[in-house]
Parts: C-alpha cells; structure tokens; sequence
C-alpha cells in the first residue's frame, strides 16, 4: 500500500493570532483529525494557550505499516504559526505477507516565527518485521521544535524484527542534529551495552528554541544512568532514555523534559496547565517511576 498525507497550517491576520489549517489531505492509515487540547500542552514555557495553536490528531485508519507499505506525512507551518501534532496511539510496526520493507517518512518545515509540536506516539517492531522509519525537518533560524520518538522492540515476550529509525533536522538547511538508530534482528550487537544494553525500549525528545535561555547546565540533569540531557549547538536540547517498558520510557523523556526549566515570567510555584509547579510535578514522576 502507498499512502501520502499532507497538513499545512498558517497564522490568521489580525491581533488574535489565530493558527488555521490551511491544508489537509488524509489517506489511510495516515488519517488527520483537528482536536482541542487534551491535557497540559507538552512545553508550558511556550505558552501555547495563548498563541491559539492548531491542534490535530493523526488517527490510524488501517492496520500497519505492513511490510511492503510506504507511507508519507507532508507538514507546512506557516510564518508565526503554531501547530501541535500528535497520534492518538501506538504504531505497530508489522511484517508483510511477502518479506518485503517497509517505509514511513515525515517531512517537515516550519517557517519564521513558526512553533511545531510533533508527539507521533510509541512505534512498536513486532517479531519478522523489516522497516525503515525517517523524518526530516528543516527550521527556519527563529523556529522553534519539539520532537518526541518512542521506539518500543517487540511485543511482550517476543523478539523485534528490524527497524531504521532517522530523525535529521536543519536550521536553513545547516544540520543541526541527525542521529540513526538500527536496532533488532537485523542489527548486530544492537542489545551491547553500547547500543541498548538489553532494554525494551529506547526514545529521545529534541528541543529547539533558539530564543530561549535553557540552562547551560541541563545537560547534567539526568533522571538515572539511563537517561541523559544534552545541548544541541546553541538552540537546543536532546533528552534521550533507555527503558525495561513503554511506560518507564515516557516518564524518563517527562522528566528530562521537566528538567529544562519553568515557565518563564510566573511567580515562584505558580501552577503549570496540570495544576501541578514543576517541583511538583518532577517530583511526581520520579517517585512514579
């Protein structure tokens, strides 16, 4: 099956700032669907209530990728736009009936001013599987980017097939952070302890705001010795964790994220979206966990 799925989203003129969808193309499995904000927006320190972002759902509308599949998602956001773009479940990854690869690619540009907001959900390799995953996405120099990729191998008690798995992105076309994983059956010495040491599932969360003052010392914050934050040239952070499940992934990547700081301009303890301040909030997920 070949599928391709579009989504541009640009700023309504006038003082509210409204972003609008300005292109929406959906094909199956890749179906989009507008929603509103279903919990804490992802990055309280943007603010991105009061920006009024476009908020859509990408919705599995058939089973896959299977083997022999190629997918693609086209994403446009527009000068000063804002865009929160996240799945609504799992991706399980399986093999065709014929042994063949296959291929989901993301593409991305986000234009001056822009914000995105890209959470796709946990990808799972089921056993015989053989895909190749990438995304690329080009910023413009006052962009800003949130990219969360949660790679899970195998179901409960099984093996995982192969998987690639690329995430580049460029700032006006300078590369700023490419980084490939090659994990499972197919990838020698992939549970090393060089690679993934044996754990289940493995994920990373890319922050880019280059006119953000993230603390220069963020990169010593680490939840535990499987987990890491590190800068990114000047604008960045990347949060990256190793985990026995998909459940302790994501609350690793939620506290590394947590760790990057509060929002700004708010008194000392002021609530964030969940009603929570961040003491409290990174304390509730390492006590969690």
């Amino acid at each position: 099956m070949e599928a391709a799925a579009e989504l541009g989203v640009e700023r309504a003129p006038g003082p509210a700032g409204r972003t609008r969808i300005s292109r929406l193309h959906s094909e199956a499995p890749y179906l989009l669907r507008p929603t509103h904000p279903v919990a804490a927006e992802p990055v309280p320190c943007w603010r991105l209530v009061g920006q009024a972002p476009a908020r859509v759902a990408l919705v599995a509308g058939a089973g896959g990728p299977l083997g022999g599949d190629r997918l693609s998602l086209d994403i446009d956001v527009g000068p000063g736009a804002v865009l929160v773009l996240r799945a609504v479940a799992a991706t399980l990854v399986l093999p065709g009936p014929h042994g063949q690869r296959s291929y989901a690619h993301v593409t991305a540009r986000v234009a001056a001013g822009g914000t995105l907001v890209w959470l796709p959900g946990p990808t799972i390799a089921a056993r015989g599987c053989d895909h190749h995953g990438t995304t690329r996405i080009d910023l413009a120099p006052d962009a800003r980017l949130l990219v969360r990729e949660e790679l899970v191998l195998g179901r409960t008690g099984e093996q995982p097939g192969t998987v690639r798995q690329r995430l580049r992105v460029t700032v006006a076309g300078v590369p700023l952070h490419d980084q490939e994983l090659h994990l499972g059956a197919g990838a020698p010495g992939w549970t090393g302890p060089a690679v993934t040491a044996g754990c289940a599932a493995v994920g990373s969360l890319l922050f880019v705001d280059p006119t953000l003052d993230v603390p220069a010392a963020a990169h010593l914050v680490d939840v535990d010795a499987d987990s890491a934050t590190l800068p990114v040239g000047h604008s960045g952070r990347l949060v990256t964790a190793l985990a026995v499940d998909a459940l302790a992934l994501r609350r690793r990547l939620d506290l590394g994220l947590c760790a990057l700081g509060p929002p700004p301009l708010e008194p000392a303890g002021a609530p964030d979206g969940d009603g929570m301040n961040l003491p409290a909030r990174v304390a509730a997920l390492a006590t969690s966990g």
